[in-house]
């Protein structure tokens, strides 16, 4: 079963547009969501939660159609971004005493036992938390009520490398047993290389690649070369940077012989959005 699929999804602003989003996450799995800020990424998760209104596009969550169903899927789905910008007075204890009343599967065990594998004090006010203790709440109240599907807002943002991997091999835990999937919109690249199954890539509104991750990376070569060979390969490539050694540029691999003297290897994932970006400013 498909734990998320989206289908032609449109939204139109002043500056900004999402065209024909469409991507699907399979039961089971960690998705990576890629861009750079203002691809879309924040947008497209809005609207999957009916946090904003969209122009047209159909959104699915555990088989169901979420508008239709969304009070019901609520209770299915985990939502976590990276700040809390409300109740910033309150303790972390009244707060939690507040949102648990939301859901019929709470599990107060399941909760307290995150709260001391993130070291959270609940008697701490909200505006006492720093970026990174405030992502672990926001975890925490996620994880604590039985969600089949969470979807993660840059869940990493503002954690030291040490917190970072804790959260990494907590994701790749609650997946094992198939049954919760997740969705992780980040910038920080080298996390989805250890841990996302699939990767989703999100430029200017539109969905440039959605395959499984090493698929997704094989799909492109990075080559390096001298100032003549950029002469036989510039128009099949994505974009490129030329420094004191020659050049460097992305391209797709079916459009890269290997035959040729150019160097070719893998890109990170780092590099193809890096890349991408280029094309952008290269064709303004």
């Amino acid at each position: 079963m498909l734990a998320l699929e989206i289908k032609n999804l449109n939204k139109k602003y002043k500056n900004f547009e999402l065209k024909d989003v469409t991507f699907q996450l399979e039961q089971g799995y960690i998705m990576g969501f890629i861009g750079t800020n203002g691809a879309g990424k924040t947008t497209t998760i809005k609207s999957i939660m009916n946090l904003t209104h969209v122009s047209s596009g159909e959104i699915s969550i555990l088989g169901k159609n979420f508008i239709e169903n969304e009070i019901e899927l609520k209770q299915e789905i985990g939502y976590a971004f990276g700040d809390i910008n409300f109740y910033t007075r309150s303790k972390i204890k009244t707060l939690t005493n507040v949102v648990k009343r939301f859901y019929n599967n709470w599990n107060e065990e399941t909760y307290y036992n995150y709260l001391r594998r993130f070291k959270l004090d609940e008697n701490k006010k909200v505006i006492e938390l720093s970026t990174g203790m405030k992502v672990k709440y926001n975890l925490a109240l996620a994880l604590s009520h039985g969600a089949k599907l969470l979807i993660l807002d840059e869940p990493t943002s503002g954690l030291d490398p040490v917190a970072r991997d804790d959260l990494i091999d907590i994701f790749q835990e609650l997946v094992v047993e198939g049954e919760i999937s997740i969705l992780f919109s980040t910038h920080i690249t080298s996390d989805l290389e250890k841990c996302a199954d699939y990767i989703t890539f999100i430029n200017n509104g539109q969905i440039i690649n959605s395959s499984e991750k090493e698929e997704f990376i094989n799909t492109y070569r990075l080559l390096s070369g001298t100032e003549s060979q950029l002469s036989l390969v510039k128009n099949q490539l994505i974009s490129f940077k030329v420094n004191s050694f020659g050049f460097t540029g992305l391209i797709h691999s079916k459009d890269f012989d290997p035959a040729s003297d150019i160097k070719a290897t893998l890109p990170n994932l780092e590099e193809i959005m890096i890349y991408f970006s280029k094309k952008e400013e290269m064709y303004v």
